[in-house]
């Protein structure tokens, strides 16, 4: 296992903590209770994470029990993952079942052969990518978690991860809206949790980005409007990328709305 994977791994494993921390000892109500995503309470959003990385297992590990699921996905493209995290939240167990399906990942891509990868409704992925996507949204999910119980959220420096995720998905942000990727690479710097600067992309690049790293993060995830974070776009391809910036995969989500 390369020191990347582990790092990430161990990161995926403290958000995965944090968050069964604050819902551990939620009572029925608080699990029916609502979240931002609209027809979601706080029990689809752990059932998202939980069948999702059921699915990340399956891709990890079996081959043909993943073929199996993208059959049935591809009969509703649009409403299959949605139906299922619904599904799965009906469930006893919800809690005990992520729990369990987390661990089992972690040991499925901790073996995952190096220089390898699963499938993935997007492109291929390596066991690092996959840790840094589950990360992504266990993180996003903790959010809308957070949101609807009206828990203090404490950004760490895990989120270098999904910072990151969202800086190397630009050219598919644009892809998917159909608008031709910009032909250059983008100066980004970043505030830390801890203070610390992270940057990509050259010094002298034309076009640049500055801001926070929680609010790049938000807005990659789509849990914040671009009209509520502190980013500086310097540079009109930057600007129309703030408009339409996803790390994850599929189409477009509805984003959200300014405050």
């Amino acid at each position: 296992m390369t020191d990347v994977l582990q790092q990430v791994l161990a990161d995926l494993a403290a958000e995965g903590d944090a968050l069964e921390w604050l819902v551990a000892d939620l009572d029925e109500g608080g699990w029916h209770t609502p979240t931002p995503a609209p027809g979601w309470d706080v029990a689809a959003q752990v059932a998202h994470l939980a069948w999702t990385d059921e699915a990340a297992l399956k891709a990890a590990t079996d081959k043909d029990a993943w073929d199996a699921l993208v059959l049935e996905a591809l009969a509703d493209p649009e409403h299959y993952v949605d139906r299922q995290a619904l599904a799965v939240a009906s469930e006893p167990g919800l809690l005990q079942r992520w729990r369990r399906t987390r661990a089992d990942l972690h040991a499925a891509l901790t073996a995952f052969p190096s220089g390898a990868k699963m499938p993935w409704f997007g492109p291929p992925m390596s066991a690092a990518s996959m840790a840094t996507a589950r990360l992504m949204e266990t993180w996003a999910h903790s959010l809308d978690v957070h949101a609807g119980l009206g828990a203090q959220v404490v950004d760490t420096d895990r989120i270098r991860h999904v910072a990151h995720l969202g800086v190397r998905t630009r050219d598919f942000a644009f892809a998917v809206h159909g608008l031709e990727p910009p032909a250059g690479e983008f100066r980004i710097d970043l505030l830390s949790p801890s203070d610390d600067v992270w940057s990509w992309g050259p010094e002298d690049a034309e076009q640049t980005l500055t801001g926070t790293a929680g609010d790049f993060c938000r807005l990659v995830t789509q849990r914040i409007h671009r009209d509520d974070t502190d980013l500086v776009a310097g540079g009109a391809d930057v600007d129309r990328w703030l408009d339409i910036a996803q790390a994850f995969a599929g189409q477009p989500g509805e984003g959200r709305r300014p405050t």
